[in-house]
């Protein structure tokens, strides 16, 4: 039964083919233009092409699936007893962190995906369409989105199981997880721009890597910055990484802190602002 449907689908598909060819014909005939997609379903066509590569190349989605736990019981059973004197206290000022930390770190493969795109000349054939200039790159974003909210998602069940309560209940949960989405999203301009502007994607990871490292765990990710000494605590108090994490923990917790959550939201917007500009300069220069 499953095979004869097939096989019909497959006919009426090819029929229609020559139908829709000769229609295209008649347009181009009568000196007529099929209309030019909207920006949205540009950037939608790429997005989903974005997602069939993990479709195609499942392993990829190791940095979501595995890395996360990893980096959460890792730090969880090895630190949280000299850290904070017990493994469930910890649990409960590390998750929010280490999850930010995890999500924020996958980010850089958004530009090493542009960067191969255009060592192998696909990008060249993308410029030829009558598309929207800037959706390959909202594309890559856009199908990223779903990388992060699925590490996101991941990482909190792992925790929940290890013992995590978020005391702001699953509306904190969710604005926390918003936040840190629409951060990813505004970060991960940073790395696209990196992509077109460096000469290999091993020269992306290592200059991503050399910026991600200090970023994140010079932050609040893992302790207090209460218990650092007296002039590198307004250092780290004050990076987006900080802010971000304040802002998600607090969310998570039930306390909503409205200057962190704000000053997130003006990171996101001035990276959003600086390196979308320079990635769409950058992009339609090569």
């Amino acid at each position: 039964m499953a095979v004869t449907e097939t096989k019909t689908k497959s006919e009426n598909e090819a029929a229609a083919a020559p139908v829709e060819k000769e229609r295209l014909r008649r347009l181009l005939a009568q000196g007529e233009r099929p209309a030019a997609p909207s920006a949205f379903a540009s950037a939608r066509a790429f997005a989903w092409r974005s997602m069939l590569k993990i479709k195609h190349v499942p392993e990829q989605l190791g940095d979501i699936l595995v890395f996360p736990i990893l980096m959460l019981l890792m730090f969880t059973y090895l630190f949280g007893g000299a850290i904070a004197g017990g493994t469930g206290d910890y649990l409960q000022f590390l998750l929010p962190g280490i999850m930010v930390m995890s999500i924020v770190m996958t980010t850089i493969y958004t530009g090493m995906s542009v960067n191969i795109d255009i060592n192998k000349g696909v990008s060249d054939r993308f410029r030829t369409l009558p598309i929207w200039r800037a959706a390959p790159m909202v594309g890559y974003l856009l199908a990223d989105m779903f990388r992060y909210a699925a590490a996101g998602a991941i990482m909190f069940g792992t925790g929940m199981v290890m013992g995590y309560r978020p005391a702001g209940g699953a509306v904190g949960v969710l604005l926390g997880v918003g936040l840190l989405l629409v951060f990813c999203f505004a970060f991960s301009w940073v790395w696209t721009w990196l992509g077109l502007v460096t000469r290999s994607e091993k020269t992306v990871m290592s200059i991503s890597m050399s910026i991600m490292f200090p970023l994140t765990f010079l932050s609040n990710i893992m302790v207090d910055p209460a218990t650092m000494p007296g002039w590198l605590q307004p250092v780290v108090e004050n990076t987006p990484i900080s802010q971000l994490v304040d802002g998600v923990r607090g969310l998570f917790d039930g306390t909503s802190p409205s200057t962190a959550i704000l000053t997130t939201l003006i990171w996101s917007a001035g990276f959003t602002a600086v390196f979308g500009f320079l990635t769409l300069r950058a992009y339609n220069r090569k």
